[in-house]
């Protein structure tokens, strides 16, 4: 469904991440980690159109994204949810969900596959969106993302600012999309939850990549023990 080819980006002509090259096929949840600085954030960026990059393809179902518009990328199925969220905080659940379908009218049905996996936000559908607490903010960004009906769906750092319960109930909630088909492409610090929820990984360390492999070789491989896991 995707792939990464060299591909490099960065800010101001200093690229941030160098000749990275991936893969992520229909159905897998794939994970990106790396430590605070490595380049997850200006590659998911990058990657989604929101940051130029200086060389190298982004292939989304063979539909090549240099250059694209990230609006147009999003029509195309890719759906990103940022770190920082992103939210308005004086517009409403109902408001952001319905803004996550644009320019199409919100689906019902869409709508109510959100509200089925995310009750809280059914309770809440009138609460603006700065009233709410941190877990349920990340419960609105990530339905607002579905909304478009994305059939890749890339997170980066979703259990930021997050208390561990709900960071755990954030991967639950991510595991019932896998379940349901939806690829997931997600960057996180929170290695164990990505690991344990991950088809495969790679690690990303001074913006290239360093190890790969499935879930399992991962959490064998001594360096990702020693540095992500606090496993000597």
């Amino acid at each position: 469904m995707l792939e990464i080819k060299a591909f490099s980006a960065g800010y101001q002509g200093n690229d941030v991440v160098h000749d990275v090259s991936f893969h992520v096929e229909t159905g897998e949840a794939v994970m990106i980690i790396g430590s605070n600085g490595s380049g997850k954030t200006t590659l998911f960026r990058a990657m989604c159109g929101l940051l130029g990059a200086s060389s190298g393809e982004v292939l989304f179902n063979r539909d090549d994204l240099a250059g694209m518009p990230a609006q147009r990328i999003v029509r195309l199925g890719m759906g990103f949810v940022p770190a920082e969220r992103h939210l308005f905080p004086r517009m409403t659940v109902q408001e952001h969900l319905s803004l996550g379908a644009y320019p199409k009218r919100p689906d019902p049905e869409t709508m109510s596959i959100v509200l089925d996996l995310f009750p809280r936000l059914a309770e809440r559908r009138r609460q603006r969106a700065g009233t709410m607490s941190g877990g349920e903010q990340q419960m609105l960004a990530v339905g607002r993302a579905l909304m478009s009906r994305p059939r890749l769906l890339v997170l980066d750092e979703p259990t930021t600012g997050l208390a561990p319960k709900l960071a755990v109930e954030a991967y639950e909630a991510l595991g019932v999309l896998r379940d349901q088909g939806l690829t997931l492409l997600v960057a996180e610090q929170q290695v164990p939850l990505a690991m344990a929820f991950s088809d495969r990984g790679y690690v990303l360390e001074n913006g290239q990549i360093q190890i790969q492999g499935t879930s399992e070789e991962l959490a064998k491989n001594p360096e990702v023990r020693r540095a992500y896991l606090g496993v000597m």
